[in-house]
């Protein structure tokens, strides 16, 4: 429990603002406290009593198939804080399965243009099996967890553990690449989704969380004011995702150590003991990428995060594609992990958090701009290639180098065409240029529908 913070109800002696009220069970009525003018004798009382709004209930066997739903308002479902217990991989989380929403064995369905709102739990849940599926064009907000969830079944991992100290010995790791079975979701997307005020009850939550699922795009999204991360992805489970021209910020606002897009990949070969995890991967580094089989890439985003990093890759996140992303000013974080590529990304207000990498990690930083110098924290190795990068001032750049990296860097003004309304693109002759950085663009992050 915390330290100070506590949530009570249901109490009659707290009984004493205006529209609290106290419901005595055992003789069935309400106490109401009401606002000025409100003529109880003709006032409607309206309580929410299900959790689940609608439920799509197939197999992989037998999926339910090609049901589009659509100019839907969905809202007042009960909340399910108390029903989520069931721990999710390698992490303290845990999860509820269900939602507004729920998607169990469906193929080829969707749900769009769609307001979602004043919801007690998760407002949308793709459960085990799931293929082909999208949410596109939803208003999603006042949501007591998260907005859309993708979660597959744990019995398809191989090897798994379920809390951060548990790990499986060595030898009996399960050296099979991939997933044991088919059952989690797959192939579904995320698009033009405006997701805000979200995590009012269940604070581990996130905008669109992804644990133990396979190539899930999250495309042209807006995400803000949550409590934890806009985008999370639980662990390394099957990889293959596409994270594109989302624009998400005002995010860890009730909480800590984490990003406006955050990921973990405590998979199969972790362990809790640094030391004891250093040497398994000096060893056995292909058990690095024994769960995340496909690339992750993240690109054309524009993140912010006011308390904590933009883009935070922790605990072993491996196997990431990196490029093309503005982040305001959390910058980039990697904590351990490997084969992850870092490239043209531009870090404003803030610099790039590489934290106790493997010794043979293979990580590629370069032509990146950075505003500030590097924030290393325990790195005796800086993987393949930390070059090409573009530094605000030679300090910077010269104890980069001091510590054997960016020899072909470069320092200056990287003038920006007009950073005062948002353009981070660089004018022709920029000293980024000549690095290599190449401009993207910054007018096609977030929400594309009108409405």
């Amino acid at each position: 429990m915390h330290a100070r913070h506590r949530f009570v109800e249901n109490v009659l002696e707290e009984l004493d603002t205006t529209n609290e009220w106290y419901y005595d069970k055992t003789a069935k009525v309400l106490f109401f406290d009401p606002p000025k003018g409100l003529a109880l004798k003709t006032a409607t009382f309206e309580t929410p009593q299900l959790a689940h709004l609608i439920e799509f209930s197939g197999t992989e066997a037998n999926p339910v198939k090609n049901i589009h739903l659509a100019g839907l308002t969905l809202t007042q479902t009960i909340r399910t804080f108390m029903l989520n217990r069931e721990p999710l991989l390698r992490s303290d989380w845990t999860i509820y399965r269900g939602g507004a929403v729920l998607y169990e064995g469906a193929m080829n369905c969707s749900l769009a243009t769609c307001t979602l709102y004043n919801l007690g739990s998760n407002a949308i849940f793709f459960n085990n099996f799931n293929r082909n599926c999208q949410v596109s064009g939803c208003l999603i907000r006042d949501i007591g967890a998260s907005a859309i969830c993708f979660v597959g079944d744990p019995k398809a991992v191989r090897s798994p553990s379920f809390e951060y100290n548990q790990f499986v010995p060595r030898p009996q790791i399960d050296r099979t690449p991939g997933p044991k079975t088919t059952n989690y979701p797959a192939d579904c997307k995320v698009y033009d989704n405006l997701m805000f005020d979200l995590g009012y009850v269940e604070k581990q939550s996130a905008a669109v969380e992804l644990s133990m699922c396979q190539g899930i795009t999250v495309s042209h999204n807006t995400i803000y004011d949550v409590p934890r991360a806009g985008i999370n992805v639980s662990e390394g489970t099957w990889g293959g995702h596409l994270i594109e021209y989302n624009d998400v910020f005002n995010t860890v606002k009730e909480s800590g150590d984490h990003g406006s897009f955050n990921s973990w990949g405590r998979d199969r070969y972790w362990h809790p003991n640094k030391r004891v995890l250093d040497s398994i991967v000096a060893t056995n580094y292909d058990l690095v990428l024994l769960d995340v089989v496909k690339p992750i890439i993240l690109r054309y985003n524009r993140m912010r995060c006011d308390h904590g990093w933009d883009i935070d890759l922790d605990d072993g996140s491996s196997n990431y594609l990196i490029y093309n992303n503005l982040c305001l000013n959390g910058g980039l974080k990697l904590r351990e992990g490997g084969g992850r590529v870092v490239e043209n990304n531009i870090m404003i207000n803030n610099t790039f958090h590489p934290h106790v990498w493997f010794k043979n990690s293979h990580d590629v930083f370069r032509h990146n701009i950075v505003t500030t110098g590097y924030l290393p924290i325990g790195i005796t190795n800086w993987g393949q290639e930390i070059d090409h990068n573009i530094f605000p001032d030679s300090v910077a750049l010269a104890q980069a180098r001091q510590r054997g990296t960016d020899q072909h860097s470069v320092y200056g003004d990287p003038q920006f065409v007009n950073p005062g309304s948002g353009d981070f693109r660089v004018k022709d002759g920029s000293i980024a240029l000549a690095a290599g950085f190449k401009n993207f663009p910054m007018d096609s992050f977030g929400v594309v529908s009108p409405a």
